[in-house]
């Protein structure tokens, strides 16, 4: 029992709230609780809170998005609705109005998405911290190996040394399996199914794709933008379940980049050979105007090579792997190519196919789709169902968003709404 165990180690005094986890919910959670008159801490393994968001928006930090809550709903395909509470207690506008009232001005770019002016995540990470200091509340360097609960409430938690700290309230706010180096390697799972809930199994999202046909050394790395995709599903009968259009990166182990990560969010259920990839390397044209470019570029070049006409129309990294799809030998003379093999190049740059055989390991996701069971938590407190005085907030629990700051807007949104709970 607690008692008994606190007999034995040393117990460093009451809090009324302890947060497991320094990212965006649970710093968020701290200065929310704290200007709630709450005496809160929050308990963070790395040197520095916030450590995973110095890396998002590719080190730009993509804060939210300039949206209504409606728009963030759409946005997460895995239990959106459940963010209906969170979201009108603390909107996108909210996020923009707490951080510029906090000293960091922000900008609205492409997508409605939106970025510090700086340009640089590390203000959002100081605005952070200096409103949680600003609060009251305490951030401390320790991890917590274990909580405890006794009589179905929470009682504490047990520090790396051994000691335990007891609280009124506990808000777990530790992130998903991504990127672990960053401090999010699982913790909130072991805590969270300790206390009975349910752990709904993880798998990555907003992952890179590994694909059956391999790119080229030439082609690695390569970004290409401007392009469009389309998703199909052969278990739904080659139903076509989603399509994007922006920027892609080619890999020697299938396809990334910011359009292929949204993509990945739409496969459920992964399994080899599902799913596969339309690539549209010339969305801008149809069949037709693609026909009259190849036309005027084979005129052009009619006493040299097919390769001379592809170097005109795509990457040359990309060259010697569209000569393999589309199958014409690399050295044919232009003016012998058939109407027949102007149809296959058109095909093969309006709908280059990759099949997908899986995602990239979790370490690669953006975000952790699975986590805490959301039937039981309270949608209007991010309280815990099953144990008084727990409560959680991020990406520890069963929720994912779309590119284009929604995960971080659900991350502030169940963390303030969790620390006002």
């Amino acid at each position: 029992m607690f008692t008994a165990i606190t007999e034995r180690v040393t117990v460093l005094g009451n809090r009324k709230t302890i947060i497991i986890g320094g990212g965006a919910g649970g710093l968020m959670a701290g200065i929310f609780s704290a200007e709630n008159g709450n005496d809160t801490i929050i308990v963070e393994k790395n040197k520095r809170p916030g450590r995973k968001l110095y890396i998002t928006g590719k080190g730009r930090c993509n804060v939210c998005n300039n949206c209504d809550e409606r728009t963030v709903i759409a946005n997460t395909p895995t239990n959106g609705k459940f963010l209906y509470s969170a979201l009108s207690n603390f909107s996108p506008s909210d996020t923009i109005s707490f951080f510029e009232k906090h000293g960091c001005p922000l900008k609205t770019e492409r997508g409605s998405r939106v970025f510090p002016v700086s340009d640089r995540a590390g203000d959002i990470v100081d605005t952070l911290v200096r409103a949680v200091n600003e609060s009251g509340c305490t951030i401390v360097n320790d991890e917590v190996t274990d909580i405890f609960i006794e009589d179905g409430r929470v009682k504490g938690i047990v520090l790396s040394d051994g000691n335990i700290m007891e609280c009124d309230k506990l808000i777990i706010a530790t992130g998903g399996r991504s990127y672990p180096l960053t401090g999010s390697t699982g913790d909130g799972y072991t805590f969270a199914k300790k206390a009975g809930h349910t752990i709904v199994p993880l798998r990555p999202s907003l992952v890179p794709l590994e694909t059956a046909e391999h790119f080229g050394y030439d082609a690695e790395g390569l970004l290409l933008k401007n392009i469009a995709v389309r998703v199909i599903d052969t278990a739904k009968k080659n139903k076509c379940i989603y399509s994007d259009f922006g920027e892609m990166e080619l890999h020697r182990y299938g396809l990334s980049g910011a359009v292929i990560r949204s993509v990945s969010a739409h496969m459920k259920n992964m399994e080899n050979g599902r799913y596969r990839v339309e690539i549209d390397l010339k969305p801008a044209l149809n069949e037709e105007t693609l026909d009259a470019r190849l036309l005027r570029e084979i005129g052009n070049a009619s006493a040299g090579i097919y390769t001379d006409i592809l170097s005109t129309l795509i990457p040359r990294a990309l060259i010697e792997d569209f000569i393999k799809l589309s199958g014409i030998p690399a050295d044919k003379r232009c003016a012998e190519i058939t109407r027949t093999e102007r149809k296959t190049i058109i095909d093969s740059l309006k709908k280059m196919t990759r099949t997908v055989t899986g995602f990239r390991p979790i370490e690669e996701a953006i975000v952790t789709s699975g986590g805490v069971s959301v039937k039981e938590i309270d949608p209007k407190t991010m309280g815990s169902k099953l144990i008084d005085g727990l409560y959680f907030a991020g990406e520890v629990i069963d929720i994912d968003c779309y590119t284009g700051g929604f995960n971080l807007q659900a991350a502030f949104s169940t963390g303030v709404l969790a620390g006002i709970s």
